[in-house]
């Protein structure tokens, strides 16, 4: 029986069960998938918003800002990439130049910080290769990027390495209350009870949230990316938005945290998760990139995808207790800024509403420092021999692109959550990230997955179940 489970392993998720193990509590997390991370959380543009776009006293205003001003310490915490290199709204014409002005003065009521309007030629000055026509920007230092997929699994590895459970593979069909709390039943038959349960399932928050009687549809909308090779990372270094219209806020360039630049994404309305890339959605990208910029990199580009982002009707966050049942708490509907808002939402959820049922008691013993995943290339020549003196298999690089050592590899394999395929390897280390996109490391990667595992090299998946690399052995 456990205090505490938390419905869904995306970053908001992942984080609600990072602040719960700060308390005396018994947690457990429940992933439908076979990794965590495989959703909105893995696909989306790792923005970390300053908060002027959201309207005032909204949800998404109130925990964008709050969430901003946690992201850094946070990832210092969890040794996850986060560089706050500001965001700039650009206007083409003097109407966007006034939409921007209400930008700002929306933001000041947000209690975003440092918002002023710079002039053409400043903006040139902070970005060569924007569009000549560009004449004004919104300029926003609190912004940043961070790494989605890299905070959401530290964040779950820490909550594991601090006591907390995790089910993968865990697709809820049924929930049922009784005097004790709750009994959440899987598809295969595996049944979890807790005292308390939190909603966090994304995309399918509202199917969770019929479960127990409570009516929130939530919809989801597709976006489109083109990712560019790391060699282009000087082409730009803020994040860069069009002016936002009744249509949507456009499409974005960006530079990772990693250095990779970044172009999308589209908004489609789609009736399921359909992550799949489309000719029409690349070339709406690849236009809309040109007009924000001069000469982008395109020809440069190493990879396309795409993630769907769950709405709610109301078009705010829903963070609250279930209408129709004590001790349920949705966090659900969570759209743009939602990865910023994570941090803030966590803290609420446990100190606000999960103090409603459960007595909240401080563990002195909590550690919420984590190790970074990739890390050898980081390192100064003198800890690198040290480090290979140690293990040797810091020695050998597997990923030529990225860097990556055999060693960081198997650590991913080893660690809280450990990685289970190719792309669960991929998500924590960058192996296959870079230019080859995984041509030449992915064999290497597979054997060493199957060693760890001790398993048949044809067991080993891409991204889990059915996405075999191997059918046999030829004679």
């Amino acid at each position: 029986m456990f205090d505490v489970i938390v419905i869904g392993g995306g970053v908001v998720g992942g984080l609600v069960m990072r602040e719960a193990t700060k308390y005396q509590l018994k947690v457990c997390l429940l992933e439908k998938e076979g990794d965590v991370c495989m959703g909105a959380s893995k696909a989306n543009s790792g923005i970390v918003h300053a908060g002027y776009d959201a309207k005032p006293n909204t949800l998404k205003a109130k925990f964008n800002v709050l969430g901003n001003k946690m992201m850094g310490e946070l990832c210092r915490e969890l040794g996850v990439k986060y560089v706050n290199n500001g965001s700039l709204v650009i206007a083409f014409d003097e109407e966007e130049k006034r939409t921007l002005s209400a930008l700002k003065e929306r933001g000041q009521v947000n209690g975003v910080e440092g918002l002023e309007i710079i002039d053409k030629e400043r903006l040139h000055g902070l970005e060569g290769n924007l569009s000549p026509d560009a004449i004004a920007a919104l300029y926003a230092p609190t912004a940043g990027t961070v790494c989605p997929y890299g905070l959401t699994i530290a964040a779950i590895g820490n909550a594991m390495d601090n006591g907390g459970t995790l089910y993968t593979d865990y697709e809820v069909v049924a929930i049922k209350k009784d005097t004790d709390g709750y009994c959440v039943q899987a598809k295969d038959g595996r049944e979890t009870k807790a005292k308390v349960v939190v909603n966090c399932a994304g995309y399918h928050g509202g199917k969770i949230a019929r479960m127990i009687g409570d009516d929130y549809p939530i919809s989801g909308r597709k976006g489109e990316y083109i990712l560019v090779d790391r060699a282009c990372s000087g082409y730009l270094s803020h994040t860069v938005f069009c002016t936002p219209t009744e249509k949507g806020k456009g499409i974005l360039v960006t530079r990772t945290v990693d250095g990779n630049i970044m172009f999308g994404p589209t908004a489609e309305e789609v009736d399921e998760m359909d992550a799949s890339t489309s000719v029409d959605g690349l070339a709406f990208v690849q236009d809309r990139a040109k007009r924000i910029c001069k000469n982008p990199p395109l020809r440069h580009a190493i990879t396309s995808f795409a993630g769907v982002r769950a709405y709610a009707s109301t078009r705010d966050f829903i963070v609250k207790e279930s209408d129709a049942s004590q001790g349920f708490f949705h966090c659900i509907g969570i759209e743009s800024p939602g990865l910023t808002a994570a941090p803030a939402l966590a803290q609420y959820v446990v100190e606000k509403l999960i103090s409603r049922r459960l007595p909240l008691k401080k563990r002195k013993d909590f550690d919420g420092r984590r190790a970074p995943d990739y890390f050898f290339k980081d390192l100064s020549r003198e800890e690198q021999n040290a480090l290979i003196k140690k293990d040797a298999a810091y020695g050998r690089v597997v990923c030529r692109c990225e860097g990556i050592t055999e060693g960081e590899i198997i650590r991913a394999i080893r660690e809280n959550p450990p990685a289970k395929d190719i792309d669960g390897v991929k998500r924590r280390t960058r192996t296959g990230m870079g230019r080859c996109q995984g041509g030449f490391c992915q064999p290497v990667v597979a054997q060493l997955i199957a060693k760890e595992r001790g398993v048949p090299i044809e067991e080993v998946t891409k991204k889990g179940k059915g996405s075999y690399l191997l059918t046999g052995v030829t004679k």
